[in-house]
């Protein structure tokens, strides 16, 4: 079946085929991008699905240079998301116990405390942000035991719990797009 005025015989099916070849790489960028939204490590399933879209494509688009840049795109978001709770819980005075107390507490807290707003993905990261306040809080009172301090390094470590989720997830968007621009330029 081809259609006229101006299709110049591009065929239907063909083009409807195309369309839904490109579904699946779609959904798994989503993913990825839901999975890191939930501190989870979604950068990686979207590198995961690049190797598989090359090794899919026999390495036409996707070669080893793409998957070696997007690897130290995923490692960059890592780095960022670990680094700011614990650094601006250093910054707030806070000692090398309540950084990680932040880091602990944030990861403890999407799976523990995540009932806190039985919203699904909101109420993990309300639990996070809560189990990173209070692991950094805890942290801190066991060096220093003052109740102030303690309270100011939980609240500039749950600001950096934010700051790195953030920045991860505009991370995990950046390689969704250079991957699906890939796969449907490509």
């Amino acid at each position: 079946m081809t259609l006229r005025k101006g299709w110049k015989d591009t065929n239907v099916w063909e083009t409807l085929g195309d369309i839904v070849s490109v579904v699946p790489w779609i959904l798994g960028c989503l993913l990825g991008v839901l999975l890191t939204a939930l501190r989870l490590p979604g950068t990686w399933l979207i590198v995961v699905e690049a190797v598989l879209y090359g090794w899919w494509t026999e390495w036409a688009q996707v070669g080893a240079i793409f998957i070696l840049v997007l690897v130290g795109i995923a490692l960059l978001g890592e780095a960022v998301e670990l680094g700011t709770s614990m650094l601006t819980a250093h910054r707030a005075g806070g000692s090398r116990r309540a950084a990680w107390g932040g880091l602990i507490g944030g990861f403890l807290g999407i799976f523990l405390l995540s009932f806190l707003v039985p919203i699904p993905i909101v109420g993990s990261m309300a639990g996070a942000l809560v189990g990173c306040f209070a692991g950094a809080m805890i942290g801190e009172l066991t060096v220093r035991k003052e109740l102030a301090q303690g309270t100011r390094v939980g609240l500039f470590s749950a600001l950096g719990f934010v700051l790195g989720t953030v920045a991860k997830l505009a991370i995990a968007f950046v390689m969704a797009a250079v991957l699906l621009t890939t796969v449907i330029i490509g």
